[in-house]
């Protein structure tokens, strides 16, 4: 249904969609119109090419009821979360100019979407639009869940330079998990609809629906999907390109559940610098060892899944160190150091689950050998 809530928040000019959910029609108790055919451009809803059946009786159907932002919405961008910020003013919308908007304003506003907390804020980002400039300054404090909630002020400059009407990327909601699987991402789709984790089902193309689970949660790519066994879920319909599992076909037809593996499984490890004698020193560029003392690397990770290995990596040189992990971590003990030890370090730890390799790399440690 997401086309056509977009639709109808258009149509009825009240921002973007924030919301929709179903509720359960009585037997030939209630008349409705059944929709569908709509691809999202439309400007109303008469225009789609497949009004089914016209108005009559809903016979053991569902109504839906859609929720739109009404007075602030995000447009020309990709998705729902982000675009250039409109609000609304006597009966038409107006771009917010960036001097009179900051982060506690985007907060409220990525809130009033329905959205995440803001992610990127930037004038001139999703372009200036075509109408007036909203004449106010907004002064929130970041804890509203309306726009129309928090106060305004008259602007101190009443001219809006080009380029900086305020554009504003939100992360994607979080109402979708992975569940089971020993990670945040893998294991079987959830989707938090009506307050309640709901199991997910694809309607047709797994791969699509996995694609933008993955996507949505941050977690990579698709490494493999495969229906539940038992539990069966709300049927998903998407293209693929979808940034979040919302902007997707939803129908209630109950669906074979989905497990989704993504391809950053692991989380990222971590590694660490120690000696024994006091030869290491916080320097200005980061860790500094005196030459001849020994040193130690530690490669470390959280206990996600047992087993796997740490390989050591040592950028200016093709040497490289690979240990078992032995309760999620593994040492590396360099005796006297000298110059050929300076240099940037990494750890990768890899590790076979769920029939494929997963790797995942630390950041780089800096290492500089100083004086004796």
């Amino acid at each position: 249904m997401i086309s056509e809530t977009k639709i109808m928040c258009r149509e009825l000019d009240c921002g973007n969609v924030v919301a929709e959910y179903r509720v359960l029609v009585e037997y030939r108790r209630r008349r409705g119109v059944r929709l569908g055919g709509c691809r999202g451009h439309e400007s109303t809803i008469r225009e789609c090419n497949n009004i089914n059946g016209g108005p009559g009786f809903c016979n053991g159907g569902y109504y839906h009821h859609v929720t739109c932002s009404e007075s602030v919405r995000l447009v020309d961008g990709a998705g729902l979360c982000s675009g250039r910020v409109e609000v609304k003013s006597n009966q038409s919308w107006a771009s917010v100019c960036e001097a009179d908007f900051d982060r506690q304003d985007a907060e409220v506003v990525c809130r009033d979407v329905g959205c995440g907390a803001p992610a990127a804020l930037q004038g001139g980002l999703y372009g200036e639009g075509e109408g007036q400039t909203w004449d106010k300054e907004f002064q929130c404090k970041g804890k509203e869940s309306l726009l129309l909630d928090c106060d305004t002020s008259d602007r101190e400059n009443n001219t809006c330079l080009p380029g900086n009407a305020v554009g504003l990327t939100c992360s994607e909601p979080d109402d979708v998990r992975l569940v089971g699987g020993g990670s945040r991402c893998a294991g079987r789709v959830e989707w938090y609809d009506q307050r309640e984790w709901r199991t997910v089902g694809a309607v047709k193309n797994q791969e699509d629906v996995a694609a933008v689970v993955c996507r949505q949660l941050g977690c990579g790519s698709t490494v493999s999907v495969l229906p539940g066994n038992t539990s069966r879920g709300i049927g998903v319909k998407c293209s693929g390109s979808e940034f979040s599992l919302r902007e997707c076909r939803r129908t209630y037809e109950l669906r074979p559940g989905l497990t989704v593996i993504c391809s950053d499984l692991l989380v990222q490890p971590d590694i660490s610098l120690t000696d024994s004698m006091g030869g290491v020193f916080r320097g200005h560029q980061g860790p500094e060892m005196f030459r001849g003392y020994n040193f130690t690397i530690t490669c470390s990770t959280q206990p996600q899944y047992p087993g796997g290995s740490f390989l050591l990596t040592f950028t200016g040189s093709n040497r490289t160190h690979t240990q078992p992990a032995v309760n999620h971590s593994a040492a590396f003990l360099f005796p006297a150091a000298d110059d050929s030890h300076q240099g940037n370090y990494s750890c990768v730890y890899d590790n076979y689950v769920f029939s494929h390799n997963f790797s995942s790399e630390s950041e780089l440690l800096s290492l500089v050998i100083t004086g004796n």
